[in-house]
């Protein structure tokens, strides 16, 4: 157990020095890779649509609901229960 541990932890070391800038960058020579990431998840966020709804348009729909919802409870909106029939 512990030696497939320490196998796994030489794996993980020879993967990382595999990224060259080491001497110059040191840890930051990781920070253009997690940048891109970021980026692509951020245009999946954007543009890829699952159902009808990208991300943004869930988001705003919320954002609205809670304001409208803030509105009611701060008496600036009056929401009148329809007339029995």
């Amino acid at each position: 157990m512990l030696a497939r541990m320490f196998n796994r932890n030489n794996n993980i070391k020879y993967l990382l020095s595999l990224v060259p800038g080491k001497q110059r960058l040191g840890t930051y020579r990781f920070l253009p890779i997690f940048f891109c990431i970021g980026g692509v998840m951020e245009w999946i966020m954007i543009n890829v649509r699952i159902g009808r709804e990208t991300f943004y348009d869930v988001y705003r729909r919320k954002r609205s609901e809670r304001e409208y919802m803030q509105k009611i409870a701060d008496g600036v909106i009056v929401v009148e229960e329809p007339a029995a029939k």
